[in-house]
């Protein structure tokens, strides 16, 4: 299938900049919308095309890509382009939303003839900016067949995994997991710094080995450094996924007693400050908690917009 000439990209954070850069190398053009000027001339610079509104962006692409900060800017957002765009023209969506708010959506914009995809991603901001992502596209299946050579520019693999909804299902499991796995690679780190083993050493001979996991991995340099200034989720905008999370595990009347040890943890890490840290900031936590009191080894160059 030819390339699509121009992919629209609505929200320009961590997620959103990093799609749109991988999608550029790849030879598309992106039109790219944020409500951050800042967003917008940062696309510029990428060889992107800014547009002033969201309305603006989309009306130069058939496919657009939705990476969104809540529910309200995804109604928003489907309020403005709802009849306002060719008929058969596909929606992306790769926020991490309840399944209702997506729902709504999709009602709104198919009204109209505008196809909503629900596709998360599973993957951290640095991860994103490597191209290491997963996307778990669930809806029209012909809709999707039709994205996977966008979904190519940006994404490690993807899947196609059932009806709408979908999607979102399996990226609340998969970030229950990223909850548990980031606060047990920190716990790791703490118990390293009190039992008196260097951090860069623990990391070194734990990543590969059977205690190691894939947020060990991709945290544990941040660990390591004690630096979590470059912030590729912030724990701010966390605290909206695990609302997410709980909501969809009680409503479904399971008991997960890992999630839930985890939760305070992260309500710790807003307490004491680190809102606009990465979530890998709850090892600092857990340190304090243990009475260990490192400092960052190197100065990052901060990039912490957060996804919108």
């Amino acid at each position: 299938m030819p390339a699509t000439p121009t992919v629209g990209m609505i929200g320009l954070g961590i997620m959103g900049s990093a799609m749109s850069s991988n999608l550029l190398k790849a030879g598309f053009a992106v039109s790219g919308y944020d409500i951050d000027p800042a967003a917008r001339d940062a696309l510029q610079a990428d060889g992107g095309t800014p547009a002033t509104t969201a309305l603006a962006a989309a009306r130069k692409a058939p496919i657009i890509i939705t990476s969104l900060p809540s529910a309200q800017a995804l109604a928003a957002t489907a309020e403005v382009l709802a009849g306002k765009l060719a008929p058969g023209t596909l929606i992306v969506e790769t926020s991490t939303l309840p399944i209702a708010d997506k729902e709504s959506a999709r009602s709104r914009l198919a009204a109209s003839g505008i196809v909503l995809l629900d596709c998360p991603l599973s993957g951290t901001g640095a991860q994103a900016r490597k191209k290491d992502l997963l996307l778990y596209a669930s809806g029209d299946e012909a809709a999707y067949e039709r994205c996977k050579h966008v979904f190519d520019g940006f994404c490690s693999a993807h899947f196609h995994v059932g009806p709408f909804g979908n999607g979102s299902k399996l990226k609340f499991i998969a970030n229950l997991l990223v909850a548990i796995h980031n606060v047990a690679a920190g716990e790791a780190f703490a118990l390293a710094a009190k039992a008196g083993i260097d951090p860069a050493l623990m990391f070194k001979v734990i990543a590969g080995g059977a205690g190691g996991s894939r947020m060990f991995s991709v945290r544990g340099p941040m660990m390591v450094e004690s630096d979590y200034s470059e912030a590729t989720m912030k724990v701010e905008v966390w605290q909206k996924d695990m609302k997410i999370i709980a909501d969809f595990v009680t409503s479904l009347g399971v008991v997960a007693p890992l999630f839930a040890a985890s939760a305070p943890i992260y309500n710790a890490a807003m307490s004491a400050g680190l809102a606009k840290a990465d979530t890998a900031a709850v090892c600092a936590v857990l340190e304090g908690m243990s009475g260990v009191h490192r400092k960052p080894t190197r100065k990052r160059n901060p990039r912490t917009r957060s996804i919108a």
